[in-house]
């Protein structure tokens, strides 16, 4: 009887002691997706990104989105749009984030604050901080284009680069890189503007 008894004892503390392990175990896996889960959303919130949404402009179909995403001191853009005529188009970035007239010249001219001259990006002879340069569209009218510099933040007041209040303007023809001020581009077919919500 008494052998029977301190079975049972045995069996109950066994029972006990699993389940105590089995519970720490779960809490140590909660423990771990939520810690997960915070470093996720604090790479978010350590990325900053902004989505511009990219309207017709001047009787175009061009439309697309541009995605800036700034991390350590690093901007990335990386823009998508369709409705474009195949073949090369040039990308600025213009003064302003008013796409309200019908042709885009309400975003103003190219984004220069420090005032250098027009040219393509990275030219040793100047470029305006809004030379993004061209990128081509296919057969279909789409097309990309992505970059990255450190010479762009979003939103850090900084007015020789904070591209936040500025315009993304997508123009009908190919930028030469030569004509002053803006290349000799053509009309704005496509104009969003650069503003945090």
């Amino acid at each position: 009887m008494k052998r029977l008894s301190l079975l049972c004892t045995f069996f109950a503390m066994t029972v006990f002691v699993g389940c105590k392990n089995e519970k720490k175990d779960m809490d140590e896996n909660m423990n771990s997706s939520d810690t997960t889960e915070m470093n996720m959303q604090e790479e978010t919130i350590k990325a900053n990104v902004l989505s511009v949404p990219l309207e017709s402009k001047s009787g175009s179909t061009a439309k697309g989105e541009v995605v800036f995403t700034e991390k350590d001191g690093t901007v990335m853009m990386e823009a998508k749009l369709s409705g474009l005529k195949p073949g090369s188009h040039a990308i600025h970035l213009h003064e302003k984030a008013d796409c309200s007239a019908d042709d885009g010249s309400s975003a103003g001219g190219h984004w220069n604050p420090t005032n250098e001259k027009h040219g393509k990006w990275g030219d040793s002879e100047g470029y305006h901080k809004g030379d993004i340069g061209n990128f081509e569209a296919d057969e279909n009218g789409n097309g990309s284009v992505a970059m990255q510099t450190d010479e762009w933040c979003i939103g850090c007041g900084d007015a020789s680069k904070d591209i936040t209040g500025k315009g993304v303007i997508v123009h009908e023809g190919t930028d030469d890189f030569v004509s002053q001020p803006s290349g000799d581009a053509g009309s704005r077919v496509s104009c969003g503007g650069i503003i945090k919500r």
